[in-house]
C-alpha cells in the first residue's frame, strides 16, 4: 500500500541493471525521489541484475528484516576458466578443457553445496578485515585468510547444460556468495569456473516479475510513490499481532502492552493497528509487547 504523499515511506522493488553497484542505485533513487533517507536491503555485484530492495524514508529503519530473507538466483557458470574475482568482470587466471559432463555427474558434484555449508568468501567482497574491505586489499594484489562462514543453500536446480556453460537456479540464505559456489564447483570438477551471468529473481516475498526499472521510476515523475510497497506486506515474514486503538496509542508512545494471549514466539513481531495499519516491530518481554522499532505516525 503506497505511503502518503506528504511522507513517502516504503520499499521499492528495483530491477537492478547490469553495470551499476547497489550504491549507484541508491544514489539514483535519492536523485529521482528527492529523498535523502534511502538504503538497500542486500548488495548485488555490478555484474548482477534483478531484485534489489530499496527502502525509502522511515522504512529504512526496518531494512535489517528484508536483508534476512531468503534469496533466489539464476546464474550461468562458465566452466574451464578461473578469474580473480570469481566472475566475468575479473582477469582470467587459469583455463582447462571441460569434459562433456553428464547431468548426473554435475548434480552429484552440486550435492556438496546443498544444505548447511561453510563457505569461504571471495577476496573481491565487501567483507571487512580490520576495518578495510577485502576488495581493496585484493586490488593491491594482497590475499588474506578468510574464515569460512556458515550459509544455507536450500536448493540448487540445473536449468541448462551446454558445455562449457552450466545454468543453475539457487535458493540461499542471506550472506551466501554465488561467485564462491561457481569457483568452488569448478575446483571440485577439476576445471575451474566463474560466474558468467547472475540474476536475483526473488528476495523474500518480492519477485523480479514485479520489479520496476529505474527508467520507469524516473518516468513516473512526482507520482513515483505509487511504486512503494508498504511495510505490512514487506515484513510478512514476521508473525503479526493486531492492537486495539487504545493499545496502538500506547505502542506509538513507547509503552509496554500486556497481552491476554501472548504469541508463543521468540522472533520479532509485526505490530498492526486497527485496519491492519503497520505500526512497527515489537518484542515480547515477560508477557508484554515492548516496542522495538516504531514507524512514525
Amino acid at each position: 500500500m503506497p505511503a502518503s504523499k506528504s511522507r513517502p515511506s516504503g520499499v521499492l522493488n528495483i530491477d537492478k541493471p547490469q553495470g551499476l553497484t547497489s550504491h549507484d542505485v541508491v544514489a539514483r533513487v535519492r536523485r529521482l525521489t528527492g529523498i535523502r533517507r534511502v538504503g538497500h536491503a542486500g548488495t548485488l555485484d555490478p555484474l548482477a541484475t534483478g531484485v534489489l530492495l530499496v527502502c525509502v524514508g522511515p522504512a529504512t529503519r526496518f531494512v535489517e528484516y528484508l536483508q534476512q530473507s531468503k534469496k533466489v538466483y539464476e546464474t550461468t557458470i562458465r566452466l574451464g576458466q578461473m578469474t580473480d574475482t570469481y566472475d566475468a568482470e575479473g582477469q582470467v587466471t587459469a583455463t582447462a578443457p571441460v569434459p562433456d559432463f553428464t547431468l548426473e555427474a554435475l548434480d552429484r558434484a552440486l550435492d556438496a553445496f546443498r544444505g548447511d555449508i561453510l563457505q569461504t568468501p571471495p577476496m573481491y567482497s565487501a567483507i571487512k578485515r580490520r576495518g578495510q574491505p577485502l576488495y581493496k586489499l585484493a586490488r593491491e594484489g594482497k590475499v588474506v585468510d578468510r574464515p569460512p562462514r556458515p550459509v544455507t543453500i536450500y536448493d540448487i536446480t540445473i536449468l541448462d547444460w551446454r558445455n562449457p556453460d552450466l545454468t543453475l537456479r539457487i535458493s540461499t540464505s542471506p550472506g551466501a556468495y554465488i561467485r564462491a559456489i561457481a569457483h568452488d564447483l569448478g575446483q571440485a570438477l577439476g576445471v575451474g569456473g566463474h560466474v558468467l551471468t547472475l540474476r536475483r529473481v526473488a528476495s523474500g516475498a518480492f519477485r523480479v516479475e514485479d520489479a520496476i526499472t529505474l527508467e520507469a521510476l524516473e518516468a513516473a515523475g512526482e507520482d513515483w510513490p505509487r511504486y512503494l510497497h508498504g511495510l505490512r506486506g514487506a515484513l510478512s515474514m514476521l508473525p503479526a499481532v493486531i492492537l486495539t486503538e487504545e493499545q496502538t496509542w500506547r505502542f506509538r508512545h513507547g509503552q509496554r502492552i500486556p497481552l491476554d494471549n501472548p504469541p508463543n514466539v521468540t522472533s520479532d513481531l509485526r505490530v498492526l493497528g486497527p485496519g491492519e495499519t503497520f505500526l512497527g516491530v515489537g518484542r515480547m518481554k515477560k508477557g508484554a509487547l515492548a516496542p522495538y522499532k516504531v514507524l512514525p505516525a
